[in-house]
Protein backbone atom coordinates (compact mmCIF):
# COMPACT_ATOMS: atom_id res chain seq x y z
CA UNK A 1 0.00 0.00 0.00
CA UNK A 2 1.26 3.50 -0.75
CA UNK A 3 -0.21 5.54 2.10
CA UNK A 4 -1.35 2.84 4.52
CA UNK A 5 0.35 -0.44 5.36
CA UNK A 6 -1.68 -3.65 5.12
CA UNK A 7 -1.37 -4.11 8.89
CA UNK A 8 -2.67 -0.57 9.48
CA UNK A 9 -5.52 -1.19 7.04
CA UNK A 10 -6.59 -4.31 8.92
CA UNK A 11 -6.40 -2.40 12.20
CA UNK A 12 -8.44 0.47 10.76
CA UNK A 13 -11.08 -2.11 9.77
CA UNK A 14 -10.81 -3.88 13.11
CA UNK A 15 -14.39 -3.17 14.10
CA UNK A 16 -15.75 -4.65 10.90
CA UNK A 17 -13.39 -7.62 10.99
CA UNK A 18 -14.18 -8.44 14.60
CA UNK A 19 -17.88 -8.45 13.89
CA UNK A 20 -17.70 -10.82 10.91
CA UNK A 21 -18.80 -13.92 12.88
CA UNK A 22 -21.57 -11.89 14.54
CA UNK A 23 -22.91 -10.65 11.22
CA UNK A 24 -22.59 -13.99 9.45
CA UNK A 25 -25.43 -15.42 11.52
CA UNK A 26 -28.15 -13.27 10.01
CA UNK A 27 -31.13 -15.41 9.00
CA UNK A 28 -32.01 -15.94 5.38
CA UNK A 29 -34.77 -14.33 3.47
CA UNK A 30 -37.94 -16.39 3.34
CA UNK A 31 -38.25 -18.90 0.53
CA UNK A 32 -39.13 -17.24 -2.73
CA UNK A 33 -41.97 -18.59 -4.85
CA UNK A 34 -41.27 -20.60 -7.97
CA UNK A 35 -39.12 -23.59 -8.77
CA UNK A 36 -35.70 -23.48 -7.16
CA UNK A 37 -32.52 -25.02 -8.52
CA UNK A 38 -29.79 -26.12 -6.13
CA UNK A 39 -26.35 -27.65 -6.52
CA UNK A 40 -24.37 -29.57 -3.90
CA UNK A 41 -20.77 -30.52 -4.68
CA UNK A 42 -19.55 -33.52 -2.66
CA UNK A 43 -15.87 -34.45 -2.46
CA UNK A 44 -14.12 -37.63 -1.34
CA UNK A 45 -10.35 -38.15 -1.80
CA UNK A 46 -7.60 -40.45 -3.06
CA UNK A 47 -9.29 -41.94 -6.13
CA UNK A 48 -11.52 -44.99 -6.30
CA UNK A 49 -11.24 -48.71 -7.09
CA UNK A 50 -12.17 -48.71 -10.76
CA UNK A 51 -13.40 -52.34 -11.16
CA UNK A 52 -15.69 -51.90 -8.15
CA UNK A 53 -17.01 -48.52 -9.29
CA UNK A 54 -17.79 -48.22 -13.02
CA UNK A 55 -20.69 -50.22 -14.49
CA UNK A 56 -19.87 -52.56 -17.35
CA UNK A 57 -22.87 -51.36 -19.34
CA UNK A 58 -23.67 -48.05 -21.03
CA UNK A 59 -27.01 -46.32 -21.40
CA UNK A 60 -30.09 -46.86 -19.27
CA UNK A 61 -29.68 -50.60 -18.71
CA UNK A 62 -26.76 -50.76 -16.29
CA UNK A 63 -25.93 -52.45 -13.01
CA UNK A 64 -24.26 -50.71 -10.11
CA UNK A 65 -21.02 -52.20 -8.86
CA UNK A 66 -20.16 -52.71 -5.19
CA UNK A 67 -19.10 -49.15 -4.35
CA UNK A 68 -22.28 -47.58 -5.72
CA UNK A 69 -24.65 -50.31 -4.50
CA UNK A 70 -25.80 -48.20 -1.49
CA UNK A 71 -27.38 -45.86 -4.06
CA UNK A 72 -29.37 -48.61 -5.81
CA UNK A 73 -32.72 -47.08 -4.84
CA UNK A 74 -31.76 -43.91 -6.71
CA UNK A 75 -30.35 -45.49 -9.88
CA UNK A 76 -33.08 -43.92 -12.00
CA UNK A 77 -32.04 -40.50 -10.69
CA UNK A 78 -28.30 -40.99 -11.25
CA UNK A 79 -25.97 -40.00 -14.06
CA UNK A 80 -22.58 -41.79 -14.16
CA UNK A 81 -19.97 -40.08 -16.32
CA UNK A 82 -16.92 -42.14 -17.26
CA UNK A 83 -14.15 -40.64 -19.37
CA UNK A 84 -14.16 -37.18 -17.76
CA UNK A 85 -10.55 -36.10 -17.27
CA UNK A 86 -8.80 -33.27 -15.47
CA UNK A 87 -6.45 -32.04 -18.21
CA UNK A 88 -5.14 -29.00 -16.34
CA UNK A 89 -1.32 -28.97 -16.51
CA UNK A 90 1.34 -26.76 -14.99
CA UNK A 91 2.67 -26.28 -11.49
CA UNK A 92 1.85 -28.55 -8.57
CA UNK A 93 1.58 -32.29 -8.11
CA UNK A 94 -1.45 -34.26 -9.27
CA UNK A 95 -3.09 -34.25 -5.85
CA UNK A 96 -2.79 -30.44 -5.76
CA UNK A 97 -4.09 -29.98 -9.31
CA UNK A 98 -6.70 -32.65 -8.74
CA UNK A 99 -8.09 -30.78 -5.74
CA UNK A 100 -7.68 -27.09 -6.50
CA UNK A 101 -8.47 -27.49 -10.22
CA UNK A 102 -11.42 -29.85 -9.68
CA UNK A 103 -14.04 -27.09 -9.67
CA UNK A 104 -11.95 -24.35 -11.30
CA UNK A 105 -10.60 -26.03 -14.45
CA UNK A 106 -7.68 -23.64 -14.35
CA UNK A 107 -3.98 -23.77 -13.55
CA UNK A 108 -2.30 -23.08 -10.22
CA UNK A 109 -0.10 -20.05 -9.72
CA UNK A 110 3.62 -20.66 -9.27
CA UNK A 111 4.36 -20.81 -5.55
CA UNK A 112 6.44 -22.32 -2.79
CA UNK A 113 4.22 -25.22 -1.70
CA UNK A 114 6.11 -28.39 -2.60
CA UNK A 115 4.37 -31.70 -3.03
CA UNK A 116 5.27 -35.03 -4.58
CA UNK A 117 7.85 -34.88 -7.33
CA UNK A 118 6.30 -32.05 -9.33
CA UNK A 119 7.11 -28.36 -9.23
CA UNK A 120 5.91 -26.31 -6.25
CA UNK A 121 2.74 -24.28 -6.67
CA UNK A 122 0.43 -21.76 -5.07
CA UNK A 123 -3.32 -21.16 -5.18
CA UNK A 124 -5.52 -21.52 -8.24
CA UNK A 125 -5.73 -18.86 -10.94
CA UNK A 126 -9.51 -18.83 -11.27
CA UNK A 127 -12.95 -18.95 -9.70
CA UNK A 128 -14.59 -22.33 -9.01
CA UNK A 129 -17.86 -23.30 -10.68
CA UNK A 130 -19.76 -23.34 -7.37
CA UNK A 131 -18.87 -19.70 -6.80
CA UNK A 132 -19.49 -18.80 -10.43
CA UNK A 133 -23.02 -20.20 -10.15
CA UNK A 134 -23.47 -18.62 -6.73
CA UNK A 135 -22.61 -15.20 -8.21
CA UNK A 136 -25.08 -15.84 -11.04
CA UNK A 137 -27.84 -16.62 -8.53
CA UNK A 138 -26.90 -13.68 -6.30
CA UNK A 139 -27.07 -11.33 -9.26
CA UNK A 140 -30.84 -11.81 -9.58
CA UNK A 141 -33.37 -10.78 -6.90
CA UNK A 142 -35.51 -13.87 -7.48
CA UNK A 143 -32.62 -16.28 -6.74
CA UNK A 144 -30.66 -14.24 -4.22
CA UNK A 145 -30.20 -15.81 -0.77
CA UNK A 146 -28.59 -14.78 2.49
CA UNK A 147 -25.29 -16.61 2.01
CA UNK A 148 -25.36 -17.53 -1.66
CA UNK A 149 -23.24 -20.57 -0.92
CA UNK A 150 -22.24 -22.61 2.12
CA UNK A 151 -19.01 -24.59 2.41
CA UNK A 152 -19.13 -27.66 4.67
CA UNK A 153 -16.35 -30.04 5.59
CA UNK A 154 -15.52 -32.99 7.81
CA UNK A 155 -12.00 -33.82 8.98
CA UNK A 156 -10.38 -30.91 7.12
CA UNK A 157 -7.13 -29.86 8.88
CA UNK A 158 -6.58 -26.29 10.02
CA UNK A 159 -3.71 -25.68 7.61
CA UNK A 160 -4.44 -23.98 4.29
CA UNK A 161 -2.87 -25.27 1.07
CA UNK A 162 -3.95 -26.44 -2.41
CA UNK A 163 -4.67 -29.94 -1.03
CA UNK A 164 -7.33 -28.60 1.37
CA UNK A 165 -9.25 -26.16 -0.85
CA UNK A 166 -11.52 -26.84 -3.82
CA UNK A 167 -13.71 -23.71 -3.73
CA UNK A 168 -12.32 -20.38 -4.96
CA UNK A 169 -13.98 -16.95 -4.98
CA UNK A 170 -11.49 -15.88 -7.65
CA UNK A 171 -7.77 -16.03 -8.47
CA UNK A 172 -5.74 -16.51 -5.30
CA UNK A 173 -8.97 -16.54 -3.23
CA UNK A 174 -9.46 -20.01 -1.70
CA UNK A 175 -12.53 -20.51 0.50
CA UNK A 176 -12.09 -22.56 3.66
CA UNK A 177 -14.78 -25.16 4.41
CA UNK A 178 -16.30 -25.09 7.90
CA UNK A 179 -15.75 -28.54 9.37
CA UNK A 180 -17.15 -27.91 12.86
CA UNK A 181 -20.96 -28.34 12.88
CA UNK A 182 -21.32 -26.14 15.96
CA UNK A 183 -19.46 -23.34 14.17
CA UNK A 184 -21.61 -23.86 11.08
CA UNK A 185 -24.76 -23.68 13.19
CA UNK A 186 -23.58 -20.37 14.68
CA UNK A 187 -22.85 -19.05 11.21
CA UNK A 188 -26.30 -19.98 9.91
CA UNK A 189 -28.51 -19.35 12.93
CA UNK A 190 -26.41 -17.50 15.49
CA UNK A 191 -27.94 -14.12 14.72
CA UNK A 192 -31.57 -15.04 15.40
CA UNK A 193 -31.63 -13.00 18.60
CA UNK A 194 -29.20 -10.34 17.35
CA UNK A 195 -31.19 -8.44 14.72
CA UNK A 196 -31.82 -5.33 16.80
CA UNK A 197 -28.18 -4.30 17.48
CA UNK A 198 -27.02 -5.01 13.96
CA UNK A 199 -28.45 -1.84 12.44
CA UNK A 200 -26.35 0.44 14.62
CA UNK A 201 -23.29 -1.78 14.19
CA UNK A 202 -23.56 -1.50 10.42
CA UNK A 203 -23.65 2.28 10.83
CA UNK A 204 -20.34 2.05 12.71
CA UNK A 205 -18.81 -0.14 10.01
CA UNK A 206 -19.90 2.29 7.32
CA UNK A 207 -18.09 5.02 9.22
CA UNK A 208 -14.95 2.86 9.41
CA UNK A 209 -14.97 2.32 5.68
CA UNK A 210 -15.45 6.01 4.94
CA UNK A 211 -12.58 6.94 7.28
CA UNK A 212 -10.16 4.52 5.61
CA UNK A 213 -11.12 5.52 2.07
CA UNK A 214 -8.85 8.55 1.92
CA UNK A 215 -5.77 6.50 2.76
CA UNK A 216 -6.04 4.02 -0.10
CA UNK A 217 -4.42 4.03 -3.52
CA UNK A 218 -6.63 3.67 -6.61
CA UNK A 219 -5.50 0.05 -6.97
CA UNK A 220 -6.69 -0.76 -3.46
CA UNK A 221 -10.09 0.89 -3.57
CA UNK A 222 -11.89 -2.09 -5.18
CA UNK A 223 -11.30 -4.01 -1.93
CA UNK A 224 -12.95 -1.21 0.04
CA UNK A 225 -15.83 -1.12 -2.41
CA UNK A 226 -16.39 -4.86 -1.86
CA UNK A 227 -16.59 -4.22 1.90
CA UNK A 228 -19.04 -1.38 1.33
CA UNK A 229 -21.13 -3.57 -0.94
CA UNK A 230 -21.24 -6.23 1.75
CA UNK A 231 -22.55 -3.66 4.26
CA UNK A 232 -25.28 -2.63 1.82
CA UNK A 233 -26.29 -6.26 1.31
CA UNK A 234 -26.42 -6.77 5.08
CA UNK A 235 -28.72 -3.76 5.48
CA UNK A 236 -31.05 -5.11 2.78
CA UNK A 237 -31.05 -8.52 4.45
CA UNK A 238 -31.92 -6.96 7.81
CA UNK A 239 -34.86 -5.12 6.37
CA UNK A 240 -36.23 -8.03 4.37
CA UNK A 241 -35.69 -10.59 7.14
CA UNK A 242 -38.13 -8.93 9.52
CA UNK A 243 -40.96 -11.23 10.62
CA UNK A 244 -39.92 -14.00 8.23
CA UNK A 245 -40.52 -17.55 9.36
CA UNK A 246 -38.35 -20.56 8.62
CA UNK A 247 -39.65 -23.33 6.39
CA UNK A 248 -38.01 -25.77 8.81
CA UNK A 249 -37.05 -25.12 12.41
CA UNK A 250 -33.27 -25.07 12.98
CA UNK A 251 -31.86 -28.52 13.66
CA UNK A 252 -30.95 -29.49 17.22
CA UNK A 253 -27.37 -30.74 17.32
CA UNK A 254 -26.12 -33.34 19.75
CA UNK A 255 -23.88 -31.73 22.36
CA UNK A 256 -20.22 -32.45 22.88
CA UNK A 257 -19.21 -34.28 19.69
CA UNK A 258 -15.45 -33.81 19.37
CA UNK A 259 -14.04 -32.57 16.08
CA UNK A 260 -11.61 -35.47 15.63
CA UNK A 261 -10.96 -38.52 13.45
CA UNK A 262 -12.98 -41.06 15.41
CA UNK A 263 -16.12 -38.90 15.41
CA UNK A 264 -16.16 -38.38 11.62
CA UNK A 265 -19.33 -40.50 11.16
CA UNK A 266 -21.28 -38.41 13.69
CA UNK A 267 -19.87 -35.17 12.30
CA UNK A 268 -20.91 -36.21 8.77
CA UNK A 269 -24.51 -36.75 9.87
CA UNK A 270 -24.61 -33.47 11.80
CA UNK A 271 -23.22 -31.52 8.86
CA UNK A 272 -25.62 -33.20 6.46
CA UNK A 273 -28.59 -32.38 8.67
CA UNK A 274 -27.44 -28.76 8.83
CA UNK A 275 -26.91 -28.64 5.06
CA UNK A 276 -30.40 -29.87 4.21
CA UNK A 277 -31.94 -27.60 6.85
CA UNK A 278 -30.08 -24.54 5.53
CA UNK A 279 -31.12 -25.26 1.93
CA UNK A 280 -34.72 -25.83 2.98
CA UNK A 281 -34.69 -22.41 4.65
CA UNK A 282 -33.20 -20.91 1.47
CA UNK A 283 -30.01 -19.75 3.15
CA UNK A 284 -28.15 -20.75 -0.02
CA UNK A 285 -28.74 -22.60 -3.27
CA UNK A 286 -25.16 -23.73 -3.76
CA UNK A 287 -23.12 -25.78 -1.30
CA UNK A 288 -19.93 -27.80 -1.11
CA UNK A 289 -19.27 -30.69 1.25
CA UNK A 290 -15.70 -31.87 1.60
CA UNK A 291 -14.88 -35.26 3.17
CA UNK A 292 -11.37 -34.66 4.57
CA UNK A 293 -9.03 -33.39 1.80
CA UNK A 294 -6.78 -34.41 -1.02
CA UNK A 295 -4.16 -36.78 0.44
CA UNK A 296 -6.75 -37.33 3.17
CA UNK A 297 -5.37 -39.72 5.75
CA UNK A 298 -8.42 -40.48 7.88
CA UNK A 299 -8.18 -43.76 9.81
CA UNK A 300 -11.60 -45.31 9.49
CA UNK A 301 -11.55 -47.40 12.62
CA UNK A 302 -15.36 -47.46 12.64
CA UNK A 303 -14.96 -49.75 9.59
CA UNK A 304 -12.30 -51.85 11.32
CA UNK A 305 -9.55 -50.17 9.26
CA UNK A 306 -6.57 -48.76 11.16
CA UNK A 307 -4.53 -47.78 8.07
CA UNK A 308 -4.59 -44.20 6.87
CA UNK A 309 -6.73 -43.75 3.76
CA UNK A 310 -4.01 -42.03 1.72
CA UNK A 311 -1.31 -44.57 2.51
CA UNK A 312 -3.67 -47.40 1.55
CA UNK A 313 -4.41 -45.72 -1.76
CA UNK A 314 -0.72 -46.00 -2.73
CA UNK A 315 -0.65 -49.80 -2.47
CA UNK A 316 -0.37 -51.83 -5.66
CA UNK A 317 -3.43 -53.39 -7.26
CA UNK A 318 -2.21 -56.88 -6.37
CA UNK A 319 -2.51 -56.11 -2.66
CA UNK A 320 -5.90 -57.76 -2.24
CA UNK A 321 -6.23 -56.75 1.42
CA UNK A 322 -5.67 -53.08 0.55
CA UNK A 323 -8.07 -53.21 -2.40
CA UNK A 324 -10.74 -54.65 -0.12
CA UNK A 325 -10.18 -51.95 2.50
CA UNK A 326 -10.27 -49.18 -0.08
CA UNK A 327 -13.49 -50.58 -1.51
CA UNK A 328 -15.07 -50.55 1.96
CA UNK A 329 -13.93 -46.95 2.46
CA UNK A 330 -15.52 -45.87 -0.83
CA UNK A 331 -18.70 -47.81 -0.02
CA UNK A 332 -18.84 -45.81 3.21
CA UNK A 333 -18.58 -42.57 1.22
CA UNK A 334 -21.46 -43.76 -0.97
CA UNK A 335 -23.49 -44.44 2.18
CA UNK A 336 -22.97 -40.84 3.29
CA UNK A 337 -24.17 -39.64 -0.11
CA UNK A 338 -27.21 -41.90 0.28
CA UNK A 339 -28.01 -40.32 3.65
CA UNK A 340 -27.98 -36.88 2.04
CA UNK A 341 -30.05 -38.01 -0.95
CA UNK A 342 -32.59 -39.70 1.34
CA UNK A 343 -32.99 -36.59 3.50
CA UNK A 344 -33.55 -34.44 0.44
CA UNK A 345 -36.09 -36.94 -0.89
CA UNK A 346 -37.96 -37.06 2.41
CA UNK A 347 -38.11 -33.26 2.75
CA UNK A 348 -41.01 -31.63 0.86
CA UNK A 349 -39.95 -28.75 -1.34
CA UNK A 350 -40.72 -25.57 0.68
CA UNK A 351 -43.27 -23.50 -1.19
CA UNK A 352 -43.12 -25.79 -4.21
CA UNK A 353 -43.98 -29.21 -5.53
CA UNK A 354 -42.34 -32.58 -4.95
CA UNK A 355 -39.33 -33.11 -2.72
CA UNK A 356 -36.15 -31.12 -2.30
CA UNK A 357 -34.36 -33.82 -4.29
CA UNK A 358 -36.51 -32.92 -7.30
CA UNK A 359 -34.91 -29.47 -7.26
CA UNK A 360 -31.37 -30.36 -6.14
CA UNK A 361 -28.51 -31.92 -8.07
CA UNK A 362 -25.66 -33.54 -6.14
CA UNK A 363 -22.29 -33.73 -7.90
CA UNK A 364 -20.02 -36.30 -6.24
CA UNK A 365 -16.38 -36.17 -7.38
CA UNK A 366 -12.80 -37.02 -6.44
CA UNK A 367 -9.46 -35.35 -7.09
CA UNK A 368 -8.06 -38.52 -8.70
CA UNK A 369 -9.35 -41.34 -10.83
CA UNK A 370 -6.98 -43.96 -9.40
CA UNK A 371 -5.01 -43.43 -6.22
CA UNK A 372 -1.84 -45.47 -6.70
CA UNK A 373 -1.15 -44.10 -10.20
CA UNK A 374 -2.33 -40.56 -9.33
CA UNK A 375 -4.32 -40.60 -12.56
CA UNK A 376 -6.38 -37.55 -13.45
CA UNK A 377 -8.29 -39.61 -16.05
CA UNK A 378 -11.71 -41.14 -15.44
CA UNK A 379 -12.46 -38.89 -12.47
CA UNK A 380 -15.45 -40.59 -10.76
CA UNK A 381 -18.19 -38.05 -11.41
CA UNK A 382 -21.66 -39.08 -10.20
CA UNK A 383 -24.72 -36.80 -10.48
CA UNK A 384 -27.85 -37.50 -8.46
CA UNK A 385 -31.17 -35.65 -8.23
CA UNK A 386 -33.10 -33.21 -10.34
CA UNK A 387 -33.48 -29.57 -11.17
CA UNK A 388 -30.96 -29.20 -14.01
CA UNK A 389 -33.13 -30.83 -16.71
CA UNK A 390 -30.50 -33.48 -17.44
CA UNK A 391 -31.66 -36.92 -18.56
CA UNK A 392 -30.90 -39.08 -15.54
CA UNK A 393 -30.82 -42.86 -15.06
CA UNK A 394 -27.88 -43.38 -17.40
CA UNK A 395 -24.30 -44.60 -17.43
CA UNK A 396 -22.38 -42.61 -20.05
CA UNK A 397 -18.88 -42.98 -21.45
CA UNK A 398 -16.85 -40.23 -23.07
CA UNK A 399 -13.51 -40.25 -24.86
CA UNK A 400 -11.22 -38.43 -22.44
CA UNK A 401 -13.29 -35.25 -22.31
CA UNK A 402 -11.89 -32.31 -20.33
CA UNK A 403 -13.88 -31.80 -17.16
CA UNK A 404 -14.23 -28.10 -18.00
CA UNK A 405 -17.04 -29.13 -20.34
CA UNK A 406 -18.92 -30.79 -17.47
CA UNK A 407 -18.50 -27.68 -15.34
CA UNK A 408 -19.94 -25.63 -18.20
CA UNK A 409 -22.90 -28.03 -18.45
CA UNK A 410 -23.69 -27.46 -14.77
CA UNK A 411 -23.73 -23.71 -15.35
CA UNK A 412 -25.91 -24.11 -18.43
CA UNK A 413 -28.26 -26.27 -16.36
CA UNK A 414 -29.12 -23.27 -14.18
CA UNK A 415 -29.41 -20.91 -17.15
CA UNK A 416 -25.89 -19.47 -16.95
CA UNK A 417 -24.76 -19.97 -20.55
CA UNK A 418 -21.00 -19.61 -20.32
CA UNK A 419 -19.03 -19.94 -23.57
CA UNK A 420 -16.04 -21.31 -21.63
CA UNK A 421 -14.99 -22.00 -18.07
CA UNK A 422 -11.54 -22.17 -16.54
CA UNK A 423 -8.88 -22.68 -19.18
CA UNK A 424 -10.55 -21.62 -22.46
CA UNK A 425 -8.54 -24.18 -24.44
CA UNK A 426 -10.00 -26.99 -22.30
CA UNK A 427 -13.54 -25.75 -22.97
CA UNK A 428 -13.37 -26.58 -26.68
CA UNK A 429 -16.50 -28.38 -27.78
CA UNK A 430 -18.72 -26.45 -25.37
CA UNK A 431 -20.89 -27.70 -22.56
CA UNK A 432 -21.19 -31.47 -22.28
CA UNK A 433 -24.58 -32.53 -23.76
CA UNK A 434 -26.40 -34.17 -20.85
CA UNK A 435 -30.01 -33.39 -21.75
Amino acid sequence: MNHLTRRMFIRELGLAGGLAPFMAGLPSLAALPGSKQRLIFMFSPNGTILPAFWPDQEGEDFELKEILKPLEDYKSRMLLLKGICNKVKGDGDRHMRGMSCLLTGKELFPGNIQGGSDSPAGWCKGISIDQEIKNFFQGKPETRTRFGSLEFGVGVPDRADPWTRMSYAGPNQPIAPVDDPYQMFRKIYGGIQDREPLGSILDDIRGDLKRVQGHLSPEERPLLERHAGFVREMEISLERAKDKAYALEPVVLKDGVADDNDHIPELCRMQTDLLVNALANDMARVATFQFTKSVGGARMRWLGIDDGHHSLSHHEDNRQDSQEKLTRINVWFAEQIKYLVHKLEQTPEPGGEGSMLDHTTIVWANELGKGNSHSLDDIPFVLIGGGLHFKMGRSLRFDRVAHNRLLMALAHGVGHTLDHFGNPGLSAGGALPLG
